[in-house]
């Protein structure tokens, strides 16, 4: 592992914008970082997730992925930059540093050829409203072959997502006739109605424990400031440790959308993602292992709370595997979003002595 290089690598690709569903031309950069790194078995399927298998059969012993999404829209994502001991910069955690951990694995396990192969994936849809759909094809096209499944995160070093933190994100729609603002002034707005109903689901009392969240994350509607909206939507996204509390919240928020629903003014509220629950004990041998890698490095590993990451998927089906952070940070999902530098040594050293131990079982 050449440190300079990997941080290098996290900003080449942080910097092409890759918005789920438009991941494209960072893939198209990851590959070309692949094949230099000697990668000769690279693939795409057709969701655009991009595969690569290091030196042996093509026998899966493991599959370690990252996504190449960021929820950042082109215009919002500036080239992250080095400031003394840290890369700050949207994304550069989530994920650009995770994606530059495949490339590094490339080259280090190269160097050790064992019967079988390590799979290297950047997958799709991870974030926003991609509903883990890349991580679902990667699942569906090795199944239960690989000995796990581990997912490389930027941020988050020492903590060990085992469990699957089950979500749920909807699309509430609200449509009126709409007109001028003044000559129309007694009809309703689309835009009104669903602030109402914004309003609404705020005050909705979440429990503290199983802990609950409700957030409305994008408001979008309306056609001018001088016209009544005849259209707007809003996403919504909850979770809970709880599914029973999954499904009230649910039931809800579709009866406070059916309450505001009426002859002008029209509200409908459908279900657009759904990230599922599972998990492996944290004595499970991948957990134990992953825990006693980190603490040979010095960082105290800790059996975190349940995570929606791309691991959800494989832990839904019983599969073994586990989502890891490399470095620690701060700022996810912002633009001051920061990593440390000096930490990445360790993690992404716990990460190859954990795929070394997989190797030997």
């Amino acid at each position: 592992m050449l440190l300079e290089r990997m941080l290098e690598n996290a900003l080449s690709l942080q910097a092409i914008p890759a918005p789920t569903g438009q991941e494209g031309p960072r893939a198209a950069r990851l590959c070309d970082l692949l094949t230099e790194a000697g990668l000769d078995q690279i693939e795409h399927d057709d969701l655009g997730n991009l595969y690569g298998a290091t030196a042996g059969s093509t026998h899966p012993i493991a599959v370690v992925s990252a996504h190449l999404d960021s929820v950042f829209p082109p215009t919002q994502n500036r080239p992250a930059e080095r400031r003394g001991s840290r890369l700050i910069g949207p994304g550069i955690g989530d994920n650009a540093l995770g994606l530059s951990a495949l490339i590094e694995l490339a080259y280090d396990l190269q160097a050790k050829p064992v019967h079988g192969c390590v799979w290297l994936v950047a997958n799709v849809a991870e974030e926003g409203m991609g509903n883990l759909e890349g991580m679902r094809a990667v699942v569906e096209r090795f199944r239960e072959a690989p000995r796990a499944y581990l997912v490389l995160e930027g941020l988050g070093l020492g903590q060990l997502h085992h469990k699957a933190l089950p979500a749920r994100r909807y699309r509430i729609r609200a449509e009126a006739e709409g007109g001028h603002a003044w000559i129309h002034a007694d009809r309703p707005s689309a835009v009104h109605a669903l602030l109402r109903l914004g309003t609404a689901l705020s005050e909705i009392r979440l429990p503290k424990s199983p802990r609950t969240t409700l957030n409305i994350g994008l408001i979008r509607g309306g056609t001018s400031v001088n016209t009544i909206a005849d259209h707007a939507f809003m996403e919504v996204d909850i979770r809970s440790y709880s599914m029973d509390i999954l499904a009230q919240l649910d039931m809800a928020m579709r009866k406070l959308c059916a309450q505001a629903s009426g002859q002008q003014v029209q509200l409908f509220c459908q279900l657009v993602g759904e990230r599922p629950s599972g998990e492996i004990p944290a004595d499970h041998p991948l957990v134990k292992a992953a825990a006693a890698a980190l603490s040979r490095q010095g960082i105290r590993p800790s059996s975190a709370t349940p995570a929606s990451t791309d691991a959800s998927i494989p832990l839904n089906l019983g599969l073994p595997a586990l989502c890891m952070g490399l470095t620690q940070g701060a700022g996810a999902h912002s633009q001051n979003e920061y990593i440390e530098i000096d930490p990445i040594r360790k993690g992404y050293a716990a990460v190859l002595e954990l795929i070394g131990w997989l190797m030997t079982q």
